[in-house]
């Protein structure tokens, strides 16, 4: 069996190549581009982000990455989202008053963290549900956090005809939302490209759904 292709969707967020490097050495063939057609036939999308929600919208926009994500998930094709790359996947960001819409694959706000010490910088543990196939093997593991904004609530309404998603959550000042795994639509707040064999652990266990 041949390794899956993953393509990182190549939409200038700064951390496009680490998050390629990382899914590479986690068993995948990876291609960088936003060429619609390689987008759509990969067997799994990597959507990185850092920086401002408003920037990284803006960003996906002008290479038509939302219309793309859109279409995958509406076919069942995997998603994975890390970072802003996950908070883009919400209704909406505030920051500091100015609020962007998203994605909106999933309902809620993403805000600013009400936390003693901002940005949220640097290794955490976090709370996986179980049953994660996400977090298979890792439920003891610290995981790499940089970010100053956060999902605070889970509001989505579950579907009887389809599984509920898994929520993992983590602590800096208050809780917040470190991962989802809701159907074809994965995402982490954390940067499993910097948690080392944790986080290649995990790029790993995502692979293996795809």
């Amino acid at each position: 069996m041949s390794a899956p292709l993953v393509v990182v969707l190549d939409y200038g967020s700064g951390n496009v190549h680490s998050a390629a490097k990382a899914v590479e050495a986690a068993g995948a063939r990876v291609e960088l581009t936003a060429d619609r057609e390689r987008v759509m036939a990969a067997d799994g999308l990597l959507v990185p982000g850092v920086g401002a929600f408003s920037a990284v919208m803006d960003a996906l926009r002008a290479v038509r990455g939302d219309e793309l994500i859109d279409r995958r998930l509406a076919g069942g094709r995997p998603v994975l989202g890390i970072c802003v790359g996950q908070q883009v996947m919400f209704e909406r960001g505030d920051e500091r008053g100015v609020v962007t819409e998203g994605l909106a694959q999933w309902p809620g706000t993403v805000s600013a963290l009400r936390a003693p010490t901002v940005p949220h910088m640097g290794w955490n543990t976090v709370d996986a549900p179980e049953g994660s196939r996400l977090f298979d093997g890792l439920h003891d593991e610290r995981f790499y956090f940089v970010h100053s904004y956060a999902a605070h609530e889970w509001t989505l309404d579950p579907h009887p005809a389809i599984p509920a998603p898994m929520v993992t959550w983590a602590e800096h000042g208050e809780r917040f939302i470190a991962a989802v795994e809701n159907g074809p639509l994965t995402a982490t707040q954390f940067h499993p490209e910097k948690s080392g064999a944790a986080g290649l652990r995990l790029l790993a266990n995502w692979l293996r759904t795809l």
